[in-house]
């Protein structure tokens, strides 16, 4: 059996292992980066991308079924098929830059195979023994499959597979009501089919309640039936008609089967015991280094057990690179990490709820709200339904809501303001451009500052005396 000695060997060439492997061989490291499935890993084939793709098909039918005023509405003709193809070529376009030829053209050795520790400092992968100095996990994550009765008899579908639908579903039943469940249950209603959505307990629950109901409320509007507080007991049935039972014991029939219920670490046949890395079933156990139990490894991304999200294993990319390749220090501080439902309206939050922020500030939380009935570029296109809502304590703001159009983009300003610990008269003193949705913040954190210089009598004095003294 081969041996390979290198500096880091990366395990999974997802997100987060693939900026690993190529930050660090750029900077002169050796890399042996470890991929049994497809490069790019599920943001790329199964997640982020094709269902952004699929989105984008899906508002692109919403927008001929409303039209504008002034444009005529018409009923679009969506050719289900056509549109699987355009997710399948958003993917082929995004897929060269992180393809296995790309890799190896920076100098990583590529191995596409399972790997499986058999000591602290090594591992073995398509017949080969890698040894290297440092090891950094990165196999993201797999689609839960809550073990339901008839589960193992009755067909579903994951975000794995769902993608890979030629003919449009009939009645899509997703079980989750949290954001891949929402998404889906919206792009596919947009494309023609009949959706119920299942929640065992609160749509979108892990978000502040006043923005998800904008969220809710839109989803209904659009037909989507929406079950909450109810688990489901018992699945059955064929190809074309399944049936779920729920525990007030009524039932939903449909066509196809959506499991959105949240995501298992994928550690599974690793050995990493033989590695001496502690682990739970919710990824491997790491310090704020991203650092495990063995000094040599860490783990980024799903694999690190905590937020799920691409961009995070792209941060905690760069946080190993800077102590691996760099031997600088570094931290992972996830209070300034954004998330983002990709519905419409959408839905992002960045640091505390307001509920979060209250139970942990008390009084001296101050709660800030900016609608978009005001602002003239949504009410221009004809879509002012949200909101932004800060939350400020002793000037600076410690979390960030906002629903409505393009809140994803929006909330890249107080991820910015998080992270980099701005005071609120930063945001208030920026110059937006006008109009555009992005004067929304401006205007949130000019609200902050209102009551002090509009209900101020000791000002208004002042500048009566100012006004009374210049010439």
């Amino acid at each position: 059996m081969q041996l390979i000695e290198t500096d880091i060997c990366v395990i999974g060439a997802g997100s987060g292992g693939l900026s690993v492997a190529a930050g660090a061989v750029q900077m002169g490291a050796r890399v042996v980066l470890i991929e049994a499935g497809e490069m790019g890993g599920d943001c790329l084939n199964a997640g982020c991308v094709p269902s952004k793709a699929l989105i984008a098909a899906a508002k692109a039918a919403e927008a001929q079924r409303h039209g504008f005023r002034g444009v005529a509405a018409q009923e679009p003709q969506v050719d289900f098929a056509a549109v699987k193809d355009h997710v399948a070529a958003v993917i082929a376009q995004i897929a060269p830059v992180d393809s296995q030829e790309r890799f190896e053209g920076l100098g990583c050795t590529v191995i596409r195979a399972f790997a499986r520790f058999t000591g602290p400092a090594e591992v073995e992968a398509g017949g080969q023994r890698i040894r290297a100095r440092r090891f950094v996990i990165a196999t993201g994550s797999r689609p839960f499959v809550p073990p339901i009765p008839g589960v193992e008899t009755t067909p579903y579908l994951t975000n794995e597979t769902i993608f890979d639908l030629r003919e449009r579903p009939g009645h899509l039943v997703v079980i989750g009501g949290g954001p891949i469940g929402v998404e889906m249950a919206q792009a596919h209603r947009r494309l023609g089919c009949e959706v119920t959505v299942i929640e065992g307990a609160k749509v979108l629950g892990r978000e502040d309640p006043e923005l998800a109901a904008v969220v809710i409320d839109a989803l209904r509007a659009e037909g989507i039936r929406l079950v909450e507080g109810q688990p489901v007991v018992r699945l059955s049935g064929s190809d074309g008609a399944v049936e779920v039972v729920l525990g007030d014991g009524t039932s939903v029939t449909g066509t196809h089967i959506l499991m959105a219920v949240g995501r298992k670490v994928a550690l599974d046949g690793m050995n990493l015991e033989a590695a001496g890395v502690a682990h739970t079933g919710k990824g491997v156990t790491v310090d704020a280094r991203l650092r495990s139990s063995n000094r040599r490894v860490y783990a980024v991304g799903d694999a690190a057990g905590g937020l799920q999200f691409t961009h995070v294993a792209g941060w905690h990319a760069g946080i190993v690179i800077r102590q691996a390749v760099l031997g600088l220090p570094a931290k992972a501080d996830p209070r300034a990490v954004p998330r983002v439902t990709y519905t419409v309206p959408e839905l992002a939050q960045v640091g505390l709820t307001e509920a979060e922020a209250r139970k942990l500030h008390g009084d001296r939380l101050t709660v800030i709200r900016a609608d978009l009935h005001h602002n003239d570029r949504a009410i221009a296109e004809g879509k002012d339904t949200g909101f932004a809502k800060v939350m400020v304590v002793k000037g600076r703001p410690v979390g960030a809501s906002i629903v409505g159009p393009q809140a994803g983009e929006l909330i890249g300003l107080w991820a910015l303001a998080l992270s980099a610990r701005l005071k609120m008269s930063a945001v208030a003193g920026m110059i937006a451009p006008y109009p555009t949705l992005g004067e929304v913040s401006k205007r949130a954190a000019g609200a902050y500052f209102s009551p002090q210089l509009f209900a101020n009598p000791w000002l208004k004095r002042f500048v009566r005396l100012v006004q009374r003294i210049i010439p």
